[in-house]
This record gives C-alpha cells, structure tokens and sequence, in this order.
C-alpha cells in the first residue's frame, strides 16, 4: 500500500508553537522566525479569501505577523492553539480592512452625491443676506444709545459684558440689562419668534 502524501513538513518537523511565544514574548528573533515560517502561508491564504486583492492581502497579512511580534505576551494557551489565535487576528484584521474599504466607498457615493446637487444661485444669496444686513441696522437704529452700543460692542466685535461695562464705563448689571432689552427689541423688530 502507498503512503499518503503529506502537505506540509513532516510530524516530528512541526515546531512546539507554544513553547515559542513564549519566546517571542520575551524577544528572541529566532523563536519568531520559526513561528513566522510556520504560520504566514496559512494567514495569508485566511486573509485572501476574505480580501480577495492579492496586494491587499499580502499587506494584511504583513501586519497581522508584525502583530504577532508585538503582542505574543498577549497569547493564552489556555484559550487555544497558537494557530488559533493567530488565525482569529488574521480574520478580525481582514474583515476590518474589509469594513474600512467599504466605509470609504460610502463616503465616496455620498460626496459624489452631494456634488450632484444642483449649484446654489450665488446672487440670490448675496441680495438676501444685503437685504438682511439692512433689516438688521434699521432695527438697531431704534435701540438706545446704550442698547445699540452694547450690542454693537457685544454680537459684533465679540467682547464679553464685563470687557463691554469696563468700556462704556457703567456697571455690569446695567449692560446686561441693556443687552437683555436691546435683543428683545431686535428679536420684535426683525420678527424672530421667542
């Protein structure tokens, strides 16, 4: 009778993977060249049928055993085989590159979307927003002096109301009656419902 063919090396060839993480988790090259050798052609087969893009899956599968370098203190032989836990970070990596890819083209459909909306006329807004600024200083021509000033100091140059007292030279609780008053007076005026 033949023998069977046999992928892969030969039973007592297998390295003991676990013994060797934990070498690799305190540094040893070597340890993690041998894991390397032993574990890269089934993380990028893994990788590749979930990816399906060669360039893509080589990548992938380059940072899942630049992974297991950094992270073999992380693996539990309680919780499974080296192959298995090195596999599961192939497949979580490949699917996350998978999701990635698939939210960028999202991102893409919408902006690609939005740029086919039809072009906002400039010149309407430009009259509009004239014709706003003018309703705007018309209302503030019926405030007070002091009103007028201090949302003027305020709303349009951006100082707080103790920079705006300190300025006008009265107290504090005045301007802030003042403002309180004036942006009711312009809230009427302009017809801005409370």
């Amino acid at each position: 009778m033949k023998e069977p063919v046999r992928i892969g090396p030969p039973p007592s060839a297998v390295p003991d993977l676990e013994a060797l993480m934990g070498q690799v988790a305190v540094g040893d090259r070597d340890a993690f060249t041998t894991v390397y050798d032993t574990v890269a052609g089934p993380v990028l087969g893994l990788v590749r049928r979930v990816l399906r893009d060669p360039a893509q899956s080589e990548e992938v599968a380059q940072e899942v055993l630049v992974e297991v370098w950094r992270t073999a203190a992380r693996y539990r032989p309680a919780k499974g085989t080296v192959m298995t836990w090195v596999m599961t970070l192939a497949h979580r990596r490949a699917v996350d590159r998978v999701r990635s890819a698939q939210a960028a083209a999202d991102r893409e459909e919408r902006a690609a979307l939005l740029d086919r909306t039809p072009a906002f006329d400039e010149v309407a807004e430009q009259v509009e927003t004239r014709l706003e600024r003018e309703q705007v200083r018309r209302c503030l021509r019926t405030l007070t002096e002091l009103q007028r000033e201090s949302v003027s100091l305020a709303y349009y140059r951006g100082l707080a109301y103790r920079e705006v007292a300190e300025l006008l030279s009265v107290p504090l609780g005045t301007v802030k009656t003042r403002l309180r008053d004036g942006l009711i007076r312009l809230r009427d005026c302009l017809g801005v419902s409370a």
